[in-house]
């Protein structure tokens, strides 16, 4: 059984598709004073799948999540899966400073206590949070699902392959990932200091032979269709200046790719106005970018 939270829906629904479950129908509705009012209708089953991505409005989808855990324990399920695409408050893993709350370890708490039995997200951005549960817990790579929507889309009918671009070190593995599915080659952008106030963004030239790493300027990009890959994208800043830089080294076309399009404060009106083709975001979260589906991905993983 398959049962999609509010955030979620339309993920859950192609997800009981593909495993060709039955997917479950939940009355979610608010009251006036703003709390929520959940229902489950149906006969719950011994083994249920919880789908309710986390983000924007954060507050409410994890409640909302929380809901859904416990009521269906309380209904009989004996065992619980949690598909969390996108977990909100996952990038406070640590406290940065006195007396700040770890809401990561708040929330893996919050998801386990209501009576999950294991738990999956995807490209979760510091894998160490999956620690703080004492279930299974497993991190998802989108990066297979992005890399056959860029083929199918893009690539499959055309001998022009792209240049994967990652917009810092951090998401190179991304970049490869994704590269080494369609082949093609990948690269990243690195930070370099060229004196005690001046600091230059440029490309850096991946040795295929083992040799090493050099931040040069590449010819390889001129001419190229360049996409640049990344787990999420909140204000768009990196990621305009990662396009700047490549439309710089002439970059015939720029596209952007993640798995968590966010998108906050005008983020994508800025990454067009840079330059970009397109946005192309996973349904990790619902936005105008969402065109990869994570349902095969998920549908995969229930059936491990």
């Amino acid at each position: 059984m398959i049962i999609g939270g509010s955030a979620s829906q339309d993920l859950a629904a192609h997800v009981a598709k593909e495993l060709g479950e039955e997917l479950c129908y939940v009355e979610i509705k608010k009251f006036p004073d703003g709390e929520k009012y959940l229902r489950i209708n149906g006969t719950i089953e011994d083994e249920v799948t919880v789908i309710q991505s986390t983000g924007f409005p954060q507050d409410e989808n994890l409640m909302e999540l929380i809901f859904l855990i416990s009521t269906l324990k309380e209904l009989g399920a004996k065992k619980v899966r949690v598909v969390v695409p996108y977990l909100g408050y996952a990038r406070q893993e640590k406290r940065f400073n006195d007396g700040e709350a770890v809401s990561a370890k708040i929330v893996c708490q919050l998801i386990e206590s209501a009576g999950a039995d294991e738990f999956i997200t995807f490209n979760i951005h510091e894998e160490c949070v999956l620690n703080f549960f004492n279930i299974k817990a497993r991190n998802i790579s989108a990066m297979p699902a992005i890399a056959e929507y860029l083929d199918k889309k893009f690539f499959r009918k055309t001998d022009e392959k792209p240049l994967i671009i990652a917009p810092d070190k951090g998401a190179y593995g991304f970049a490869q990932e994704i590269s080494e599915i369609i082949g093609c080659e990948c690269t990243y952008l690195s930070k370099v200091r060229l004196g005690p106030d001046k600091v230059e963004t440029r490309i850096v030239d991946v040795r295929c032979d083992g040799a090493g790493e050099n931040t040069v300027n590449v010819d390889s990009v001129k001419g190229k269709h360049a996409i640049i890959i990344d787990d999420i994208i909140a204000t768009g800043g990196t990621i305009v200046n990662a396009i700047n830089i490549l439309k710089q080294y002439g970059a015939k076309s720029v596209d952007v790719c993640c798995v968590h399009p966010i998108l906050t404060n005008n983020g994508a009106v800025r990454i067009y106005a840079a330059g970009a083709e397109k946005i192309i975001g996973t349904n990790s979260l619902s936005s105008d970018t969402s065109r990869v589906s994570l349902a095969k991905s998920i549908a995969d993983a229930l059936r491990e």
